[in-house]
Parts: structure tokens; C-alpha cells; sequence
């Protein structure tokens, strides 16, 4: 049976229904196994995307309403949650951003995107958070990924995703980045974990905890704002 709304009665009466187009409602155990599930696919394969995207949404639940309320209290970031911006290959004027000078934004993202092979259409729309509102926020989260590794001037191979992952985890407080800045590194060679532990992983740290919140940034207006200069903005420091 459906409600006046176009609810299932049976859904409503018990509060499982959809709360934007794609939600699955889950119980806390039901989270709890598809956190446990997700957790070790990710870590036997960190390429698999589908689980990491599965264990940020089902362990964010102390993450994310702090980032929305970081959002909440910030200009920027508040005029963010109200327009519900998305980064996706439809809304980016990819010729323009081409157009733009070396160093740009801009410029440099879409740089990013043609060297490593990468589309921001790539990115999972969220299912389990059982809140409207913070599931646009760790949408958002995903689809500034890419920024975050333009800004960093870091690659998408597992060096560079681990760098990324420990910039996170400070940033945003997400188990899933803390997972990902732990444990990815064992696939790494020796020469790798030497760079990562003298050099990298302490320049993320520090830039991670100086830098503002990243989500605060409106990219979508900064393309033409040079790289260098939105990094001493936001408080990142250049890369090693």
C-alpha cells in the first residue's frame, strides 16, 4: 500500500523509506556488517571504490554532521550546503577550464584529470546515510577528491592516494580516511615508506592540521585562482 505521499504504509509506520533518490535504510547492525564487509574488501584491494565509498557512509556518523556544521559556520561553506553545487563532467565547462592559464585552478584540475586518466562522473552517489543533508556532504567530499590531489600535487597511485588519505583523515575525521592512511601503506615498497614516513606523511600532517576546511571552498568559483595562491589561502603548505 502507499501513503499520500507515495510512501509504502508499512515503510512509513516503521520510518524505512527513502530520504533522497538512491538511499537504502539500514539498522545499526545492518551498518555495522556492511562497515565490517566494506573494511576488508578495502584493505585486501584499496582500488575497489564501491567499498570504500560503502565504509565512509556507514562509519561517518560522528564525521559527518561535524563537517556540516563547519560548513554551517563558514560563508562559503554554508552558501555551499544551500546550492548543492556537483562536479561532474555535465556541470564543467571543460574547454573553458583548458583555456585557462598555467598554474590556474582550473588549468591544473583538468591537467590532473587527462594525466591520470581519472572522470569526475566516477564518483559513487551516496546510499546508506540515513540523513538528506549529510549525504550531500560526503557527496561533496568525493567529488573534491580530485582537488585535494591538484592542490597536494599528488598522483593517483598508491604513494600518492596514501599522502591524500593522511591530508583527509585530519581534514575531515573520517574512519574510512584514518583506515585508508593506515593501512595503505603496506602495499608500498621500502624506498617508498622511506619518502612516505621522513617526508610525505609529516607534510600532510601539518598541512592538514593548518589548513582551513576544504570543503569551505566554493572551487567552482576559484578555477581562474592560482594553485600557490589558494594553497596559502586555505593554509597548505607547498609540497615537498
Amino acid at each position: 500500500p502507499r501513503g499520500r505521499d507515495g510512501r509504502g504504509g508499512e515503510e512509513e509506520e516503521e520510518g524505512w523509506y527513502q530520504l533522497y533518490p538512491g538511499h537504502i535504510p539500514t539498522s545499526p547492525l545492518q551498518k555495522a556488517l556492511l562497515a565490517a564487509g566494506s573494511a576488508v574488501m578495502a584493505l585486501y584491494d584499496p582500488y575497489r571504490h564501491d567499498m570504500v565509498a560503502v565504509l565512509g557512509e556507514t562509519t561517518g556518523c560522528l564525521a559527518l554532521p561535524n563537517l556540516r556544521d563547519k560548513m554551517k559556520n563558514h560563508p562559503e561553506g554554508y552558501r555551499i550546503l544551500q546550492e548543492r553545487p556537483r562536479i561532474r563532467l555535465s556541470t564543467l565547462d571543460m574547454a573553458r577550464l583548458q583555456g585557462l592559464p598555467d598554474g590556474s585552478l582550473g588549468r591544473e584540475y583538468v591537467r590532473f584529470l587527462e594525466d591520470n586518466k581519472v572522470s569526475p562522473d566516477t564518483r559513487m552517489p551516496p546510499k546508506f546515510v540515513d540523513d538528506e543533508e549529510l549525504a550531500y556532504v560526503i557527496q561533496r567530499y568525493r567529488e573534491v577528491h580530485d582537488l585535494m590531489h591538484t592542490l597536494l600535487g599528488m598522483p593517483t597511485n598508491m604513494l600518492g592516494e596514501v599522502v591524500v588519505k593522511w591530508f583527509e583523515a585530519i581534514q575531515t575525521g573520517l574512519p574510512m580516511c584514518v583506515l585508508g592512511a593506515a593501512f595503505g601503506p603496506v602495499r608500498l615498497s621500502t624506498r617508498k615508506l622511506q619518502v612516505l614516513a621522513t617526508e610525505l606523511v609529516p607534510w600532510a600532517i601539518r598541512s592538514g592540521l593548518n589548513a582551513s576546511c576544504v570543503l569551505n571552498v566554493y572551487y567552482e568559483q576559484r578555477w581562474e585562482q592560482p594553485v600557490e595562491s589558494l594553497r596559502a589561502e586555505l593554509g597548505i603548505f607547498p609540497p615537498p
